[in-house]
């Protein structure tokens, strides 16, 4: 057993390595399918059981598919170029007043529509900002990426990896947010101000003024109906506790479907355009998580947990809100919050060690390029519009941003709990 134990966990770390690290360049997904396929093969894990991993996933799948829908088709039909021409004439020529739109329509987009959709949908629109303000991009896109996740506690939809951290044990939306609302300020609060100090150089240029205000067609206008009908369908479907990943798959079809319709134009061009790796890359993170879960060292953490928690639960919220927040940066919050929710809801701890766990879920991936699905997706979304994001540039910046914002955090949840 400890043999098959260590061969698991060094394949997970492997595939864990190789989303991260990306060796020959080779895409995130291929990475974690082929440690997947390597407890299959051998014989680690039962075919019949990972494919029963991999259908957990399925509310994933819906939900990221229909984001990817919406967003794709507004980027054809010209809504981020519309867009990114009215935060460039709100901002009056200023780059630091352009920061802070985008920081507060991204909070707004993340909070609303979910950290995955600031990734996919906010991001292009940010990158077609600042080319029409003629300024550096980076500064700006890395508020798509940070504020992704440093809000996506405020609601349980902010966050696809709320509901599993929470599972069937989800509280009513007061106690959310009591618990929730001030860590979450705090979050918001110290990220931006990490950011703007961080990126203050940058901030001292010139907005370009917009000669033109490029006009918005009927699909355009479809597409921004869509996304905010989308909102409403979630915030709805999490009122009712219902699963969020039908609901957005739905209205981003029918999104996409009446757009294409009315325009006459062929589904081929936006179904070629949607980044469909990310899906195998999340089967794959669905497998490794079952697959480190058969070796039994899931159960003891959650024994531990149970008596941490009941010796001294205030630090117990402490430490492991810190540990998990370290530990989703390693193998990716997906997975981390699948074995969290795993661990917290087997030791039955109480309800603000497991908020404090969902608070390193969320916010602690900020260290690092892969630490959530939602930065991975702003990563792939930066490739398509050229920009290159190293792992140890991002590094340098989570080190700075990340660790402030998660022990305010913290110390708030504390604050709400006593």
């Amino acid at each position: 057993m400890v043999r098959l134990n260590a061969a698991t966990w060094s394949i997970a770390g492997l595939a864990t390595f190789g989303v991260i690290a990306r060796p020959w360049n080779l895409p995130e997904f291929i990475w974690a399918v082929a440690g997947a396929a390597l407890l299959v093969l051998l014989n680690l894990l039962p075919w019949p059981d990972a494919l029963a991993a991999a259908a957990k996933g399925t509310d994933v799948y819906l939900f990221l598919i229909g984001m990817m829908l919406l967003a794709e088709v507004a980027r054809k039909e010209g809504l981020f170029d519309w867009l990114a021409a009215q935060a460039v004439q709100w901002a009056k020529g200023s780059a630091k007043r352009l920061f802070l739109i985008v920081y507060v329509v991204g909070t707004a987009v993340t909070v609303l529509l979910s950290n995955d959709a600031t990734a996919v949908v906010l991001t292009p629109a940010v990158y077609a900002a600042t080319r029409a303000a003629n300024v550096k991009p980076l500064p700006y896109l890395f508020i798509c990426a940070f504020i992704a996740n440093a809000a996506s506690f405020v609601l349980p939809i902010s966050n696809p990896a709320n509901l599993e951290v929470f599972g069937t044990q989800m509280p009513p939306l007061s106690v959310w947010l009591h618990y929730f609302v001030l860590p979450s300020a705090c979050a918001i609060a110290a990220t931006y101000i990490a950011l703007r100090l961080t990126q203050y150089r940058s901030l001292d240029a010139t907005v370009a003024v917009v000669e033109q205000m490029p006009p918005l067609t009927l699909g355009g206008k479809l597409s921004a109906a869509g996304i905010a009908l989308t909102a409403v369908v979630l915030l709805g479907a999490s009122a009712l506790g219902r699963d969020l990943g039908l609901p957005t798959f739905v209205s981003g079809a029918a999104v996409t479907i009446s757009v294409l319709l009315t325009g006459r134009k062929s589904p081929i061009p936006v179904l070629k355009d949607v980044s469909w790796s990310v899906l195998p890359l999340v089967a794959g993170l669905f497998i490794l998580v079952e697959g480190l879960n058969r070796t039994g060292v899931l159960p003891l953490l959650a024994e531990t947990l149970r008596e941490a928690a009941t010796a001294s639960p205030q630090i117990t919220s402490w430490m492991a809100g810190v540990a998990v927040a370290v530990a989703s940066n390693l193998v990716n919050n997906l997975p981390m919050g699948l074995m969290a929710a795993t661990t917290s809801q087997a030791a039955q701890v109480p309800a603000h060690v497991t908020a404090a766990i969902l608070i390193g879920v969320d916010l602690g991936p900020n260290l690092s390029v892969t630490g959530s699905l939602a930065t991975i997706l702003w990563l792939i979304a930066l490739r398509r519009e050229g920009e290159l994001v190293a792992a140890w540039q991002f590094l340098k910046l989570g080190l700075v941003v990340m660790p402030p914002a998660l022990l305010l955090a913290l110390l708030a949840l504390s604050a709400v709990s006593s």
